[in-house]
């Protein structure tokens, strides 16, 4: 008899820095310009043509892009898989793609030799060039295959590989782990952990002050005449420091709270936030606070740090999750008294705001997932303390 086993998989990105010489770096970066060039010229000529499928368009341009570009067969046919996916997506549209957008290697193009080094196709043939990564990309190098994308990030070289990593099995949980997402507390548990957004709020308003002075400047210069192209340069820069920033803190959340999820063999439990800022309207001061909320972000980490750590995780409905009493269940919208105060209008139960609805939502998420528990524990909900007090921030700054 024969018993089928399968392992539940999921895709991972490894980052890879290139360490290319400065004669590589230039046979790296024509090629890349090349490629891109062939990927426009293959998307004007389907476009043209009324033909968009991968094998119609290569019968119509891969032989006038082997000539004109001078590309191995291989990359010629990833520049037309290139302009395919963009009419997958938008066939009304003729794209157009940057000199230095991401080319696609294939086994065909790119092969690692060792730990510590790759062989790429470039313009004039095959070089090998040593790259760097750090522990994490090292215990997984051993998992890459099928495709890896070369990209270009302030004229440094990256390789970006997919990889399978196997989820571990899901565990039963035993109880819920509630977490508020916000803005002022990045997240809030319902065991009474806070993560505190003040570090992105410092930082965001620092990068904001620094974009409006370069982009003064730029006006200037372009009252003058002059094409500030640094100063565009100097922009970019800023947002992918910003951005980065706000990764690392999301990061560290995430991390935490699976962590505390799995020792304690409890489930997370998330609202359902998509198109909250389409749903919700905010006063001009607050615009701009709102619009660097990456809780999109957030969850979308929490949500894979918890399937390879085999915790499940549970949206539920977000509405009046802050205005519910926790003890009694009054919603009213004075409950919240503020930002950071919750008090019954009904039962005068007191305490923070987030901390009330972190509770709210782990109760929510009990209903909605079985517990390993017995079935009448949700009728015995504990009630949840009235003398709490936020503590100290815990990590995610």
């Amino acid at each position: 008899m024969m018993i089928a086993c399968y392992t539940l998989c999921m895709k991972l990105t490894l980052q890879l820095k290139l360490l290319p010489t400065p004669t590589q770096h230039a046979a790296l970066r024509e090629t890349m310009r090349l490629c891109n060039e062939a990927a426009t010229y293959a998307a004007a000529k389907g476009f043209a043509a009324g033909v968009y499928g991968q094998v119609s368009l290569h019968h119509l341009a891969y032989y006038e892009i082997r000539e004109r570009f001078g590309l191995s067969s291989q990359l010629a046919v990833r520049a037309i898989a290139k302009a395919v996916e963009c009419f997958q997506r938008d066939k009304t549209v003729c794209p157009v793609f940057r000199p230095d957008g991401a080319v696609c290697y294939d086994q065909r193009v790119l092969s690692f030799h060792g730990l510590n080094s790759a062989s790429l196709w470039a313009i004039g043939g095959r070089i090998e060039v040593p790259f760097v990564c750090g522990p994490y990309q090292q215990e997984r190098q051993g998992r890459i295959h099928g495709q890896a994308d070369l990209v270009l990030r302030d004229g440094v070289f990256y390789l970006l590989c997919t990889i399978d990593m196997p989820a571990e099995t899901p565990l039963d949980p035993q109880d819920v782990l509630g977490v508020d997402l916000g803005v002022i507390n990045l997240a809030t548990t319902s065991d009474g952990t806070t993560h505190s957004g003040a570090g992105v709020e410092a930082c965001r308003t620092r990068y904001a002050k620094r974009r409006q002075q370069l982009q003064r400047a730029a006006q200037r210069a372009q009252m003058d005449g002059k094409r500030p192209k640094q100063i565009r340069v100097a922009l970019r820069r800023i947002a992918r420091k910003e951005a980065g920033f706000r990764r690392d803190v999301n990061h560290g959340i995430s991390k935490t709270l699976v962590a505390v999820a799995k020792g304690t063999d409890r489930c997370i439990a998330l609202e359902d936030l998509k198109d909250i800022r389409r749903r919700t309207r905010f006063r001009k001061p607050q615009r701009a606070r709102m619009t660097g909320w990456a809780f999109a972000q957030l969850r979308s980490f929490v949500e894979y740090k918890a399937q390879r750590a085999g915790v499940p995780v549970v949206l539920v409905d977000p509405r009046h999750t802050s205005q519910d009493c926790n003890r009694c269940g009054h919603v009213e919208r004075a409950n919240r008294q503020s930002q950071a105060r919750f008090s019954c209008q009904q039962c005068g139960y007191t305490t923070n705001t987030d901390f009330n609805a972190a509770n709210n939502i782990r109760d929510r998420a009990r209903v909605k997932v079985p517990l390993v528990a017995d079935p009448l524990r949700q009728l015995r909900l504990p009630l949840a303390d009235a003398s709490y007090k936020p503590p100290a921030s815990a990590g995610g700054t």
